[in-house]
């Protein structure tokens, strides 16, 4: 019965063990379609690229190798921002070196440009990070006066190559500088009033907004751009033919700027809504236009305007007066009595009278056994303004004129 009984209880243990290596199986695969859908949804948190540098949100565009875009903006940005630093560097270094008040008082505009493109490059960042209501604020406030620092900075220079154009002075730079940062104040006032009234009257959310509310914000920009560019165009009309190259690259840079504003005005509020495509490239068209009017405004404007006031001074040449090529230095055909004082003028037209009274005594008592007249006298001969050879070759062959100052050749 024992052996019956132990027989029954190993059979029913074998029944159990089979049933439940039947089941195992399908646990597994139970176990293993979760386990990966777990890895999927990690892995898809972090985009390509991303795991490599070791950053996550809300940084992801800035590595992001799936949507290029933000790893372009960013190197672009990074060298725009790196080569203004370097200009500006360059510039404070060889600030001595700029003797000229014409090209010195445009230095202080000129890094005051600078320093707006490199603030338009370090905002473009801000576009690459994804959007919260401090970060919204920080972008509504800085888009409009950075705008407005360049742009007064381009009005300045205007009314600075105007001057020189047409009178040859310029202004001073500290009333350039204090004029670029008094028409940038008063975009950052329309920028601060925009944010109080949508935001903190009207409850609105800071980040969001109309895009034709944000372009009429910028409509003050636009007026400083467009008056930059008709003193750019007035700065051609001056007599000064040396600085018209001044005012050759400044109109580029304005006409560059003008052509950028309308083509990413016109994609943002309108491009982007005919491709369906307002919430996924609204951030990418604020990103390139930053980047894209830093870079505009460094290569058309800054560069050529810093190598304009670092390149010294032409030196004066000495004439050439054995050069038959060269026209012969005129000497002043003005009268040298004018520089004569009037005692010395006085009796240096005394003077005549004096040699005639001697030469008719030398006459009196010289001897007359000659019969071919009279001959003049040594003093009378010596008192006779006869010029050298240098200073015939010097008045270019002519025969100058005695100076004021002479009185004869003394010959005892």
């Amino acid at each position: 019965m024992r052996s019956t009984e132990l027989t029954h209880t190993v059979e029913d243990l074998f029944t159990s063990l089979k049933s439940v290596m039947a089941g195992f199986p399908v646990l597994l695969l139970l176990l293993l379609s979760l386990v990966p859908g777990g890895f999927s949804e990690s892995e898809e948190q972090v985009p390509f690229g991303c795991s490599v540098v070791g950053l996550g949100r809300p940084y992801t565009a800035l590595c992001d190798l799936e949507a290029i875009w933000g790893v372009v903006v960013e190197a672009v940005a990074a060298g725009g921002a790196l080569a203004a630093l370097l200009l500006a560097l360059v510039l404070l270094g060889r600030l001595r070196s700029i003797t000229e008040a014409e090209k010195r008082s445009g230095v202080g505009p000129l890094l005051l440009l600078l320093l707006g493109v490199m603030g338009l490059f370090a905002l473009s960042f801000a576009y690459l990070v994804e959007r919260d209501e401090r970060l919204c604020v920080v972008r509504r406030a800085l888009w409009g006066v950075l705008f407005a620092l360049c742009f007064s900075c381009l009005l300045a220079q205007g009314w600075r190559v105007r001057r020189l154009a047409r009178q040859g002075r310029s202004p001073r730079g500290c009333a350039l500088v204090g004029l670029a940062l008094g028409l940038t104040l008063v975009q950052g006032i329309v920028a601060a009033e925009w944010l109080l009234l949508t935001v903190l009257r009207l409850g609105q959310p800071a980040c969001q907004f109309e895009p034709l509310d944000f372009a009429l914000a910028c409509s003050y920009v636009l007026v400083l751009l467009l008056a930059a560019l008709g003193a750019s165009a007035l700065a051609l009309c001056g007599k000064e033919q040396q600085w018209r190259c001044n005012g050759a690259w400044l109109l580029v840079s304005c006409l560059a700027s003008v052509l950028l504003w309308a083509a990413w005005l016109g994609f943002y509020l309108y491009g982007n809504k005919a491709l369906d495509q307002a919430s996924t490239w609204e951030e990418p068209t604020l990103a390139v236009a930053l980047v894209s009017q830093g870079w505009v405004l460094l290569l058309f404007h800054a560069i050529p305007e810093a190598h304009s006031c670092l390149r010294p001074a032409p030196q004066p040449s000495a004439p050439d007066y054995f050069d038959t090529s060269q026209a012969p230095p005129r000497m002043r055909e003005t009268s040298f009595d004018e520089d004569v004082p009037l005692s010395h003028r006085q009796f240096v037209e005394n003077q005549p009278f004096a040699f005639d009274e001697h030469s008719a005594g030398l006459r009196a008592g010289g001897n007359g056994s000659s019969g071919t007249g009279p001959r003049p006298s040594a003093p009378f001969r010596s008192n006779v303004y006869q010029p050298t050879e240098m200073t015939m070759i010097l008045n270019g062959g002519a025969v100058p004129s005695a100076p004021p100052t002479y009185t004869g050749r003394q010959l005892w």
